[in-house]
């Protein structure tokens, strides 16, 4: 027993193996399961058997695949796959024959394969059926599903079938909820840059409940006998119906004859042709095969009929004594009699179409007007319609039906085009039973293109995609039975398609041509991949055709003014193409007058512009045109205020100086075939506190319903906010304006919206003017400066400057805010506190003169406050107190000067001396002497060029 028990599971996968031509190629995996599973080998989803150059055999539970003098041909993909009554399981190796060229190993390797192809299956009508594949592949494949060798979606409603994929390779088709005409064959087309794979299989729908058997007669087309056509056929002819119905979903199709359902067998043959006829084939007409047809045809969006009345014409000689219906058993004597007119008329056998010669199987014998066909050891393919042909063409027809294991046979042949679906079936007696299928004496197995299938009693056998190849006799045995079926693929003719039909032209609308056609009737036989449009301008003296569009399936196309390069009269023609080439052209009836519509490039954009400035609007268009603007509706002229602009494609517009009555202007843009509109929107209100706001705009209806908005939150009347509407006008009123109203407040109706940004300040802060003498102050040196002012918010901040510096608290300054009061207080004056104060609020300033008068006198003459000195040579500067003991300080352009190399400062007695030994440039400057109460200011310039002759050297002196 298997440790592992269970469902089969690799213990050893199988591994890709390179050869050498020639020599022998072994594949082998270890596999475990409990019970023992089931192992075989497939290559390209046909299983090997050990056979000519394959070999298999097992060592415990490792698997061998020997291949003996491999070839080239022998390179691909080879699956293992395990079974048993618990599970399944697979893998794949890859076989690499050295020596065969790279791209036919690539492509080899990596074109799609099915590891395990869609399984036929059977559901109850109203069930989803399912069809599941593995595909292999690299690139991934693109997979195609078909029914019949039709697309799903040409035959199906989207609604009702899905395509799906899932990791590991799965490709799932679902039908959902089935109806009879989905039965058939289903193939997934696999295809990749290497490569192409193609699988099929069969689903059977089983009709559910009540058919439908009522009576014709209670059909009310039946009792209009203006509906039901007339249709006569000499008897022993056949009589062919054809219904022609379309719609999605597939319609189901149902034949009855005399309010009786008709199913298909040997004289009544059910199917849709081609060219998507519905047909029913009465075979060898009879007498009792007089009556009305109704061909019934209904799907979920309804039903129609449609009805004919079937005479069969008595032949001009008739039989004494026609032959008569047989049923017999399997190895049973057949014998059919019929009688004619005098004993001199010879007479011919024939089963169908083939006609019947005496022997071992056939026995024909004549006495008088007797004549008598005898079949011997008769067998299911002796089932069928019997002939007795007169010379004159008289026949006698007798259908014999053979009883037996086989309930339901094989038709004597089918035709199939090549790359149509071959399907066969066959129902026998009972379930379970041992079968077999054959083709021209070979047993067929199950590959992806070959779909063998058991539901019960019924047995059915599909050639998927057939080529000639596929044509031969299939055979069908159970038991000692035998049904048999001459299958004949006929190569389809690579023929380019036929030219549509029905070509119209429709020009109802302006500056538009709508051409329509419909496909060629053997468009099933020869389907084109597409169609091709041609366009020639009429009236210019050329007569060249220029391809205009093509198109996969559609049958209508509207061709527009603005696909043509220029205004002229167009005639238009079309053609079929597939890949073997294109049919004929057929021209449209008449020619259309068409002309190129400019369009918007670059559409207008609205605008938000401050109030005050210019608002700027343009467009840029396909084509240069000539348009209008509009402002509310209004048309603009050229004046002061509005400037237009029109330069080739670009169109613009400039209002100058915007108010506030253009908030929310609808500004416009008009020309041939061109609309197009933007907004005007003012920046912002701007409003005080305790100032009312009015937000205002019009509305084209007057009855319009409004709301209002602030920062996305709805507004309704309160207290301090009310909603107005006067007619046509819509007003918001804040009666008095606080800090918090400011944002964005917008007006909407249903379709349209205008925008206002409100910001709400406080209102400015004023400093009242003092009289004259408190804002120009003289005080003494050593005094205190006091300057005072008063402002209208008392919560407000102001700020001093000196000389345009601002101040801060220190020592001897203070600042001082009481009520509405702003004070400055200098503690001690000194000289340099005089000059030029202010005291400044966010909105306001004011302006103080303060002058120090000092006690100590300098002595000195205004010419020697000015210097002129040469570089190189010494500057002195001087000057006299009053005060001899007094201390005083220098300063150069305000940084103080301090004793050093090259710099002297001197005191003795009342004189003051600063000396500089060799003047620079750098020398150059404003120097002052200060005390605590005065102050002296001296200008020097020092100048480098050579000293003008005579000019002196000027020295200060105290004296």
């Amino acid at each position: 027993m298997d440790v592992f028990g269970g469902a089969p599971r690799f213990l050893a996968y199988p591994r890709p193996v390179v050869v050498q031509s020639g020599t022998d190629a072994v594949l082998k995996c270890q596999i475990g399961g409990d019970p023992r599973p089931a192992v075989i080998w497939e290559r390209n989803n046909e299983q090997i058997h050990p056979e000519g150059r394959y070999r298999l055999f097992e060592d415990g539970n490792v698997y061998n695949l020997i291949i003996s003098s491999v070839t080239t041909e022998d390179s691909g993909q080879y699956t293992c796959k395990a079974k048993n009554s618990i599970g399944e399981t697979y893998a794949a190796a890859t076989l690499k024959v050295e020596g065969e060229a790279q791209e036919m190993e690539l492509r080899e390797e990596n074109k799609p394969r099915f590891l395990i192809k869609p399984l036929s299956t059977r559901v109850g009508r109203g069930e989803d059926a399912v069809f599941s594949c593995k595909l292999w592949g690299n690139p991934r494949p693109e997979v195609v599903w078909e029914k019949d060798g039709r697309k799903l979606n040409e035959i199906f409603e989207s609604t009702h079938f899905n395509v799906g994929y899932q990791d590991g390779g799965w490709f799932q088709l679902k039908i959902f909820k089935t109806r009879a005409p989905d039965g058939g064959v289903y193939t997934c087309k696999a295809r990749n840059e290497f490569g192409e794979g193609l699988a099929g299989a069969v689903l059977l729908v089983d009709r559910s409940g009540r058919q439908l058997t009522t009576r014709l007669k209670d059909d009310p087309v039946t009792n209009q006998a203006k509906q039901v056509k007339m249709f006569a056929v000499t008897e022993g002819k056949h009589a062919k119906f054809r219904c022609f119905v379309t719609g999605k979903p597939k319609p189901e199709i149902i034949w009855r004859k005399d309010g009786r359902l008709i199913m298909s067998g040997r004289r009544y043959l059910l199917y849709e042709d081609r060219e998507g006829y519905f047909t029913l084939k009465v075979l060898y007409c009879k007498q009792q095969d007089n009556g009305v047809y109704v061909c019934a045809a209904s799907n979920t969006a309804g039903q129609t009929l449609s009805a004919v009345h079937l005479s069969v014409k008595e032949p001009p000689v008739r039989f004494k004594q026609p032959l008569i219906d047989l049923e017999v058993w399997e190895r049973d004597l057949a014998v059919l009699e019929c009688e004619v007119p005098e004993d001199s008329v010879p007479i011919t056998w024939y089963l169908e179409d083939r006609r019947l010669q005496p022997g071992a199987k056939y026995g024909m014998e004549e006495w008088g007007t007797k004549r008598r066909l005898t079949i011997r050891d008769i067998g299911v393919d002796d089932d069928g319609i019997y002939l007795c042909e007169m010379a004159d063409g008289g026949r006698s027809i007798a259908e014999v039906a053979v009883k037996g294991t086989i309930v339901r046979k094989l038709p004597r042949k089918v035709d199939v085009l090549e790359g149509e679906n071959a399907a066969f079936c066959v129902e026998v007696e009972e379930e379970e039973m041992d079968i077999h299928w054959y083709k021209e004496g070979t047993e067929l197995r199950e590959t992806h293109q070959t779909i063998l299938k058991s539901f019960g009693k019924t047995h059915i056998l599909v050639f998927v995609n057939t080529t000639p190849q596929d044509s031969g006799l299939v055979t069908f045995f159970v038991g000692r039975s035998k049904t048999s079926s001459q299958l004949r693929v006929k190569a389809a003719r690579h023929s380019p398609p036929s030219c549509p039909v029905g070509v119209q032209i429709n020009t109802e609308r302006a500056n538009a041509a709508l051409l329509s056609w419909v496909p060629a009737q053997d468009t099933r036989k020869n389907p084109p991949s597409g169609y091709v449009l041609e366009r020639q301008e009429v009236g210019t003296g050329s007569q060249e055709w220029l391809q205009c569009l093509t198109t996969d399936s559609a049958t209508s196309v509207e061709i527009l003014g603005d696909s043509v390069p220029c205004e002229a009269d167009y005639r238009f023609r079309i053609c079929s193409v597939n890949k073997y080439g294109r049919s004929n052209n057929v021209e449209f009836p008449r020619a259309v007058h068409l002309v190129p519509v400019t369009r918007i490039q670059a559409p207008l954009q609205d605008a938000l512009v401050p109030e005050g400035q210019d608002a700027c609007f343009s467009i840029e268009l396909t084509a240069s045109v000539i348009g209008s603007w509009f402002l509310n509706g209004t048309q603009l002229l050229e004046d002061d205020r509005y400037s237009m602009r029109r330069s080739r494609t670009h169109q613009s517009l400039r209002i100058q100086g915007v108010r506030d009555t253009d908030n929310g202007a609808e500004i416009t843009f008009i020309a041939y075939g061109i609309r197009d509109s933007a907004a005007l929107y003012i920046q912002d209100i701007c409003s005080t506190t305790g100032c009312p706001i009015f937000l205002q705009c019009e509305l084209s209806d007057p009855t319009a319903q409004v709301y209002w908005y602030k920062d996305g939150t709805k507004l309704l009347p309160q207290s301090g906010i009310e909603i107005q509407s006067d007619g046509i006008t819509r007003t918001l009123v804040v009666q008095s304006a606080e800090i918090f109203h400011s944002g964005s407040y917008s007006c909407k109706t249903k379709g349209d919206a205008i925008k206002f940004n409100v910001d709400v300040k406080a209102p400015p802060v004023r400093i009242t003017t003092p009289c004259e003498a408190e804002r120009n102050k003289s005080v003494a040196a050593g005094g205190p400066i006091v300057l005072r002012c008063e402002i209208s918010d008392p919560n407000a901040h102001v700020s001093w400057y000196k000389d345009g510096t601002l101040l801060h608290e220190e020592n001897g300054l203070e600042m001082q805010s009481k009520g509405s009061i702003r004070t400055l207080d200098v503690e001690s004056a000194r000289l340099s506190d005089a000059g030029s104060y202010s005291c400044k609020t966010t909105d306001d300033a004011m302006q103080f003169h303060v002058d120090v008068k000092g006690n100590n006198v300098f002595s000195i003459s205004e010419a020697d406050k000015k210097k002129y000195i040469k570089s190189g040579y010494p500057i002195v500067l001087q000057c006299e107190l009053s005060d001899p003991t007094t201390k005083v300080y220098w300063y150069k352009d305000g940084a103080k000067l301090l004793t050093q190399s090259g710099v002297d400062i001197q005191s003795d007695g009342t004189m003051r001396t600063l000396v500089i030994q060799s003047a620079e440039l750098s020398h150059s400057g404003v120097y002052r002497c200060e005390t605590m109460e005065d102050c002296l200011q001296f200008t020097v310039e020092v100048k480098g060029d050579v000293k003008t002759k005579n000019q002196p050297i000027m020295f200060c002196s105290g004296n």
